[in-house]
């Protein structure tokens, strides 16, 4: 290093990614993994089938369910599932079930509804009438829901591992028409549903900062404070128990990671080699557009070394918090609009590569459906299943988590290409950031608001923390 601050800057510049890029090869190279066949790793083909298939593998249980969440809300959605975790609870009383949601999304309304004890008054209803048998957990991985969030994913049902972004609800499950779409993986392999389930149940059960939901007396989170910080700080060095096992033929590489905190997070630095050794292509998946500057480095530098990068995000009427101009506004409605303004200026920065073709935006939209998909395909050979957004919120302050599939036989390209062209069929391409509107376009209250922000510079903050 002395040697090289005694060279001019520009040079200096240059030559140290190439120390960055061959570090993360060798993370990549040594990253373990298990060997799961080909024929076990299934792609669902939206949420009506994850549905159907949740709640069939629900009944169908025989030794445990561990199901990791954001949320299992108080509507027909959240019900249905629940129903089902009591019915299979009855029919073989020996089953363990646990459930984890986050602690502070789970006490309180939806936004923009009046004051509630959230879902957790469900859960706890639903246990006075059918008993404690489904076991409801509560994990607090920040102080304040708006400081970080529990965003692992996954559930465990018995041998099958089921990995989706969604939580449960209406639009996630598909119940009444309208849909949220996520991705939806199913993969039957046993040790890595111990895995899974062992991450689960080592980090979260019996930890004084991670109490029951449904039961008569819940603690406050002000009580539990010390204990949330001797979990945040466990859950910094949290890790799944991997073998290393060889890739033979009729296998996929999966390796499963957690990622918590700005620094030494496992997950962030996969991400970043897996993108640092892209050949020829990569696919990004985001429903909010507001990467983490180490990923907009790490694609600015795909972009310049020729890699083909396609994008897909929600168009701004397919966001979550999306408002029609008809409706009362409120302020949360101000997030579409500034993942768009975010696109525009990424756009508009990476116009010559528009032009050419080398990178691809593609906004998605079909009907009053939302887009909720996260997740990467790098070249033929590696995909990554995640619920991470891609953003600086998942970047450094919630819990994430992601299964890495690596495929050097190419066993699951027809899946991932056929996931691909139905994602395609209601997406439009970008080809000039003029496309794209501006403020000036936006509804009244947004574009009042948005000034106020940009004003104070609290527009900054707001892509930070939501």
């Amino acid at each position: 290093m002395k040697r090289l601050t005694r060279l001019p800057g520009r040079v200096v510049r240059r030559l140290l990614p190439f120390g960055r890029a061959a570090r993360r090869q060798a993370r990549l190279d040594g990253m373990p993994a298990f060997a799961v066949p080909a024929a076990a790793i299934e792609t669902l083909d939206g949420p009506a089938a994850h549905r159907e298939r949740l709640l069939a593998a629900i009944a169908a249980a025989e030794r445990r369910i561990v199901i990791v969440a954001l949320y299992l809300e108080d509507d027909d959605g959240g019900r249905e599932v629940l129903e089902a975790l009591y019915a299979a609870k009855a029919r073989r009383p020996m089953l363990d079930i646990a459930v984890f949601v986050d602690w502070h999304r789970a006490q309180r309304g939806l936004i923009g509804k009046a004051r509630s004890e959230g879902n957790a008054g469900m859960y706890r209803a639903w246990a006075r009438e059918r008993g404690d048998g489904v076991a409801i957990y509560g994990v607090p991985v920040q102080n304040r829901e708006l400081f970080g969030v529990l965003h692992l994913k996954g559930m465990v049902i018995d041998d099958t591992v089921l990995y989706s972004g969604a939580s449960f609800n209406n639009v996630y499950l598909q119940r009444h028409g309208r849909y949220r779409l996520d991705r939806y993986h199913l993969l039957r392999h046993a040790p890595l549903a111990d895995a899974m389930a062992g991450f689960a149940q080592r980090h979260f059960l019996g930890q004084a900062a991670v109490p029951r939901l449904n039961v008569a007396d819940v603690p406050t989170t002000a009580s539990l404070l010390p204990a949330i910080r001797a979990l945040r700080q466990q859950l910094a060095e949290a890790r799944y128990d991997v073998p290393d096992e060889p890739v033979g033929e009729g296998t996929v590489a999966v390796t499963p990671l957690a990622g918590f905190g700005r620094t030494a997070n496992a997950l962030n630095d996969t991400l970043l080699a897996l993108l640092a050794g892209a050949r020829e292509r990569v696919v990004l998946l985001t429903p909010y557009f507001n990467l983490p500057r180490p990923v907009r480095a790490a694609v600015g530098q795909l972009l310049r070394r020729g890699c083909t990068v396609e994008i897909m995000v929600g168009d701004k009427v397919a966001n979550d918090f999306y408002i029609p101009p008809e409706q009362p506004f409120r302020t949360i409605g101000v997030l579409p609009y500034l993942y768009e303004s975010n696109l525009r200026r990424f756009a508009r920065r990476h116009q010559k590569h528009l032009a050419s073709g080398q990178l691809a935006l593609h906004l998605w939209r079909h009907a009053d459906n939302s887009y909720h998909l996260k997740g990467l395909f790098i070249d033929d050979d590696v995909a990554v299943l995640t619920g991470n957004n891609l953003n600086p919120r998942a970047w450094a302050l919630d819990l994430e988590n992601a299964l890495v599939l690596r495929d050097p036989h190419g066993l699951l390209h027809e899946q991932h290409a056929g996931e691909w062209a139905a994602l395609l069929r209601h997406a439009q391409r970008v080809h000039d950031y003029h496309a794209l509107q501006t403020s000036r376009h936006y509804p009244a209250p947004v574009r009042k608001l948005l000034r106020r922000l940009s004003r104070v510079r609290l527009d900054r903050l707001v892509n930070r923390l939501l």
